[in-house]
């Protein structure tokens, strides 16, 4: 590509996930908490005088059509901006798919934002929050990054204090791949009835909680009976000296926060036949910076050149 514009896509974790219940409209009523780390996707992308979009992607298994998010978040911001001609972009996967990790989210993300510095014009972001939405629960949080709050379907985002670093361990266990839908089948039926807690004590119940959190996610019960190699393995980080260990997301991966980068070094090197990563959390700053973007006075995302 020609002077490409080339923005790193960063994963998530769930530090909570909370599970209030099944809505009206057939979606789960959530309370979590997101938190970026720094493992991430790369994606490029570059304006063509040829229209429509081409997407190379360095993992065979993913569609390069209107099937893939990165595609149909590039079709979307270059609709809504009117750009003359097509775009080319190649996605560099690095976070692992199917393990609870946001990959396809935020490289959907990272295309809305990598759409507006090629167009160098700036796009409400209550706009950009609801394209988001569109095509993603996950997907709002990661035009905000560092640490948020998540309610409703989580595409509610309320950025929150930045926590302290940490280094991350994350662990991709070997053959055990869970898919959303089936996470959310395995619930139990206290977690699928209707919510009883108004979401608004919902959210401050889970704000006032983080001031002194214990990392926990509903997800990690049905998912450990049924792959009972996920619970070892967080015991396993949780024993090489994580200060939490969790499920992240609806799973599979599991990862672990340490304080001492050397601890989770020597952790790492406990489980060789799994895909290991090694990460830190990134603050709201550090994520903004990293992807050359601010909100000005007007509530519009700009790029920074």
């Amino acid at each position: 590509m020609k002077n490409p514009v080339r923005l790193q896509a960063f994963a998530k974790i769930n530090l909570c996930l909370h599970i209030a219940g099944r809505r009206a409209d057939g979606y789960h009523e959530l309370r979590t908490v997101f938190q970026s780390i720094s493992l991430h996707d790369t994606l490029e992308l570059e304006r063509t005088r040829e229209p429509g979009i081409r997407l190379q992607t360095t993992d065979p298994a993913l569609p390069t059509g209107p099937e893939n998010l990165v595609w149909r978040a590039i079709d979307l911001v270059r609709r809504e901006l009117r750009l003359p001609g097509g775009i080319r972009a190649k996605l560099t996967k690095r976070i692992p798919v199917a393990r609870g990790m946001g990959g396809g989210s935020s490289d959907a993300a990272t295309a809305i934002l990598a759409v507006l510095h090629l167009a160098g014009r700036p796009l409400p972001l209550a706009r950009a929050i609801e394209m988001g939405s569109s095509l993603g629960a996950d997907v709002p949080f990661f035009l905000f990054g560092g640490t948020a709050l998540g309610v409703g379907r989580g595409d509610e985002i309320y950025p929150l204090p930045d926590q302290p670093p940490a280094h991350v361990v994350v662990v991709s266990p070997a053959g055990i791949a869970v898919s959303t839908r089936d996470a959310y089948s395995w619930l139990p039926s206290r977690l699928t009835n209707p919510p009883r807690q108004p979401k608004l004590s919902g959210f401050c119940a889970l704000c006032w909680r983080r001031q002194g959190f214990q990392v926990s996610n509903d997800f990690e019960a049905p998912v450990f009976r049924r792959h009972p190699r996920l619970r070892t393995i967080r015991r396993g980080l949780l024993q090489g000296g994580a200060t939490e260990a969790a499920l992240a997301g609806s799973g599979s991966a599991v990862f672990g926060l340490y304080r001492d980068p050397a601890w989770a070094r020597r952790t790492a090197q406990n489980f060789p036949k799994d895909q290991v990563f090694l990460a830190k959390t990134l603050s709201r700053v550090e994520f903004g910076r990293s992807l050359r973007v601010r909100l000005n006075d007007k509530g519009d995302i700009v790029v920074r050149r």
